[in-house]
């Protein structure tokens, strides 16, 4: 029996085409990249997207770092079908197009604020081995406005139908007003708001944004990087992955019927989470090295099957099993996609 009803999962945020292909170090040094990083496109990268396509095979694939998550979730889930609820910008253009598409394919109930002023937001997914530098073009994702779609009845009616919210710490950076409108309509209604931190660039120079939606979130998610990232911004003096996580976790809260719980994952290294008192540490599963085809998404996957349970009213211990189970999978594929049905238990 399905334990999840239609739009009980609801997700904000920035879709993007993810434009990815394998590069070489010289076309990383040429733009400033770092191998493995999140940045926002700045004026010296808008030859970029035209070079990769020139010069590499790429592939695209719907991206967006909340999108990729409900999608995983509503893919973990499988029936009843829209379980998942998206809300992004978009423009009214053939790569628009292609994400309504893909949306619709992966079962998701997506609602697009669409506009022309801009065009659909892009993402350069930048591969070398195992690491993935990405290089956001927001464009029209950055043009989401409260009053033109949240705010809607019809939208609205929609974010009320769910029990679990989550959204990325990229959509701080395009309106902060929405994140916490819904924060605080789960809050008060005792549902579970997550954030992910999303990128260092985002603990660093968005954490007055940040920390203005910190006391709403139930569930924080990251990984090692933004968690130290994290740590430097709140100067909280340590760089032990636990520690920090402790610190998070006993930061102000609004809602006092639950505890904030943390979730930092480390890649290959065991995910640790807060729980209680307590910090635990679930180790990843093996896979070997041969089959990983691309680490990008991984971390939008493991959220995506933390959320499929949750969602379900699962232990955190099963939503960990769950995340790591679908991190497992996505990097045996390109981008963030993957089979036609989990093969989960």
């Amino acid at each position: 029996m399905p334990t999840a009803s239609q739009n009980a999962l609801f997700g904000m945020g920035n879709p993007l085409l993810d434009i990815c292909a394998v590069v070489d170090k010289d076309f990383l040094d040429k733009y400033g990249l770092k191998p493995d990083d999140q940045i926002l496109a700045e004026e010296k990268h808008k030859e970029m997207f035209e070079e990769i396509v020139k010069k590499f095979k790429v592939e695209y694939h719907a991206g967006g770092a909340t999108q990729n998550s409900v999608k995983v979730a509503q893919w973990m889930i499988q029936e009843p079908h829209k379980v998942a609820t998206f809300f992004g910008c978009i423009g009214k253009d053939k790569f628009g197009k292609i994400l309504k598409e893909k949306a619709e394919e992966a079962h998701v109930d997506a609602h697009y604020y669409e506009q022309s002023q801009e065009p659909t937001g892009t993402c350069a997914a930048c591969i070398t081995g195992d690491n993935r530098s990405l290089v956001a073009n927001l464009a029209a994702a950055n043009c989401y406005k409260k009053e033109k779609h949240l705010d809607l009845e019809e939208n609205w009616k929609l974010v009320e139908k769910a029990q679990v919210y989550y959204i990325a710490g990229f959509f701080l950076t395009v309106s902060l007003e929405s994140i916490l409108k819904v924060a605080k309509h789960a809050s008060e209604n005792n549902r579970i708001f997550c954030l992910n931190l999303s990128a260092p660039f985002i603990c660093e120079f968005f954490k007055e944004a940040l920390m203005k939606v910190m006391p709403y979130v139930d569930i924080l998610f990251g990984n090692e990087t933004e968690a130290t990232a994290f740590a430097r911004g709140q100067g909280f003096e340590t760089e032990d992955i636990e520690e920090i996580a402790k610190k998070a976790q006993s930061l102000p809260k609004e809602n006092k019927k639950r505890q904030r719980t943390v979730v930092f994952t480390q890649g290959k290294e065991g995910t640790v989470m807060t729980k209680g008192d307590k910090v635990e540490t679930f180790p990843v599963l093996e896979i070997d090295h041969s089959l990983i085809v691309d680490t990008n998404g991984a971390g939008d996957a493991f959220v995506g099957g933390f959320l499929s349970q949750l969602v379900q009213d699962k232990t955190f211990e099963q939503c960990i099993r769950a995340g790591h189970y679908a991190a497992n999978v996505i990097i045996r594929h390109a981008g963030c996609t993957f089979p036609e049905k989990p093969d989960f238990h």
